[in-house]
């Protein structure tokens, strides 16, 4: 056993709860309600909240559930849309020791079952509109639980309510005054999310206080947010914890604005109507806002930053985006490494150069987040680093703070995403000369034809550029000759027309013949919630025989 050294600053300097208090991100609501209590915490339709409102709610519900039995290991999981009953939900839960465990919403009976049985939750927190799918499930599931039933004012259409209390009459339960119970570890798990599963069962990934509280405040830093300001909830809450911003948005001690959908017209009225300054997504919804009607943005004349992330953004996306003058800032991140753990960080001369190197500089994954400790592309098997050429692929890896705890029940799958010491990520990369990551390509989207690599990356990016393209996707198709041929599917703008002879040639001129996909589809791209295209989905139909007979 080796010794620990010793030295001259080691006596009498023991932690104690005097000098040492494990991190926690439940303490910013507490800060903020102290210092800012009447300052507006949430709007949501007719509805405002302002911080001492929201602590406040937030402790009746911690206290509601602790006496119904919830404490510590406990799971609650929640089926909610960006409302503030989500919201509180990031605080009130944890704060008894329990652990959040936010589901997609667009996930159907038999999936949500399985999150329900897999996380063992005793508790349910469902929006009325996801009853149909949701009563399944519980059937399905065949659980003992606490179900609670969110009826949202801002939504109208059909559910049925499932529960035996309705939320509002849960928190009338508790009490105002609760104190917050803090994590005796900061090791301790605080939520649970679920990754896609587009390859058997989703996997739950653990998240702890630690990283959480570090990760909410690497968000401000990163990104250089301004205090108090006035966040738009565009990204789902339920993904990654709404990439920890709602934890953030506490410590900022700014307004959040909740958004039930994403629709274009609707964001442009928030950020109009409450000088939204910040708000997230993945690309499509960017895509969106950069090809909606001029007349939309009517009346917007303040700064509005935005965070594009998901898949790797096409550089049309970046490039419109800055056409209308939002400033927008890539970031990179799983649902293993609490969401973004990386930023593109720009540079004040790149401001000088030409819109589209500006756009080539700002499309890369970047540099690690603040509190990171690494984000680096090594070569799979022997683990040394690539050389930052611009050339040699390997694999994207984290390392740090903002990593997962690790897979719930699943020590396999967790032992092999940490070998050798780094998160391995499956994304492969180069590093280019200054030290920014540039992914070139998911492992399992590498097309190999004819012996031949080809990033679908690169091919997206020049479909992008087409101005009839709204969305694209690239996968391999099943070729005899070349093994695996790229296939690409494609999504117009409205009004918009283009024949597959025409994206032919276009690609063409961008393109190495080889790399030019040999089959065109043009259809709605399958999304998830959060905006991703489900390349799986996509996959499947390139391996079918009927979409290339």
């Amino acid at each position: 056993m080796t010794q620990k050294p010793t030295s001259i600053y080691d006596t009498g300097l023991d932690r104690n709860t005097a000098n040492y208090v494990p991190l926690t991100p439940l303490t910013f609501i507490e800060r903020t309600a102290y210092i800012y209590p009447d300052r507006v915490a949430l709007i949501h339709g007719e509805r405002r909240f302002t911080w001492l409102q929201t602590y406040g709610r937030c402790r009746r519900l911690a206290s509601a559930l602790k006496a119904r039995g919830v404490g510590y290991g406990d799971t609650v999981s929640v089926i909610l849309n960006n409302t503030p009953e989500m919201y509180e939900c990031h605080f009130g839960v944890p704060a008894i020791g329990a652990v959040l465990n936010t589901i997609n919403t667009r996930l159907d009976a038999e999936s949500i079952a399985f999150i329900l049985n897999h996380a063992e939750a005793k508790v349910l927190i469902t929006d009325r509109e996801y009853a149909h799918a949701v009563k399944q499930a519980i059937a399905t599931a065949g659980r003992e639980m606490l179900v609670i039933d969110v009826d949202d004012p801002e939504y109208r259409g059909p559910g049925d309510r499932l529960g035996s209390i309705d939320y509002e009459a849960l928190l009338a339960e508790g009490s105002p005054d609760f104190i917050f119970e803090q994590p005796s570890d900061e090791w301790n798990a605080i939520s649970l999310n679920y990754t896609s599963g587009t390859t058997g069962n989703p996997k739950g990934v653990v998240y702890h206080h630690r990283g959480a509280y570090l990760n909410a405040m690497s968000n401000i830093v990163s990104w250089g947010m301004a205090p108090h300001s006035t966040y738009l909830w565009t990204l789902p809450m339920f993904h990654c914890n709404g990439w920890c911003f709602a934890w953030t948005m506490a410590a900022n001690a700014g307004t959040n604005v909740c958004l039930r959908r994403v629709d274009p017209r609707l964001i442009f009225d928030a950020i109009r109507n409450h000088e939204v300054t910040h708000y997230c997504g993945a690309p499509i919804v960017h895509s969106m806002l950069a090809n909606a009607p001029a007349e939309w943005r009517k009346g917007i004349n303040h700064k509005v930053s935005g965070l594009v992330a998901a898949a790797p953004p096409p550089a049309a996306v970046i490039e419109g985006m800055a056409k209308i003058g939002f400033d927008v800032t890539h970031v990179y991140g799983l649902t293993e490494t609490y969401g973004p753990a990386a930023v593109c960080a720009k540079h004040e001369q790149w401001n000088g150069l030409p819109l589209a190197e500006q756009v080539v500089k700002n499309g890369r994954q970047g540099v690690r987040y603040h509190a990171q400790e690494a984000i680096t592309v090594l070569d799979t098997e022997t683990m040394e680093p690539v050389p930052w050429d611009n050339e040699t692929m390997g694999e994207i890896m984290f390392r740090g703070n903002l990593v997962m705890k690790g897979y719930l029940k699943n020590p396999k799958a967790t032992e092999e995403s940490f070998r050798g010491g780094y998160y391995h990520t499956g994304d492969l990369a180069v590093m280019q000369p200054d030290g920014y990551v540039k992914i070139k390509d998911r492992s399992k989207d590498v097309i190999i034809s004819g012996g031949e690599n080809i990033s679908s990356i690169e091919v997206e990016d020049v479909l992008y550029r087409h101005p009839a393209i709204m969305a694209a996707a690239v996968v391999a198709a099943p070729d005899e000759k070349w093994g695996e041929v790229p296939c690409a599917f494609l999504e117009l703008r409205e009004g918009a027309s283009v024949t597959e002879e025409e994206m032919k040639q276009f690609c063409r001129e961008h393109l190495a013949g080889f790399k030019v996909p040999k089959r065109f589809i043009f259809s709605e791209l399958p999304k998830t919630s959060t905006g991703k295209i489900q390349k799986f989905v996509l996959r499947e139909q390139a391996r079918s025989s009927d979409s290339f007979e």
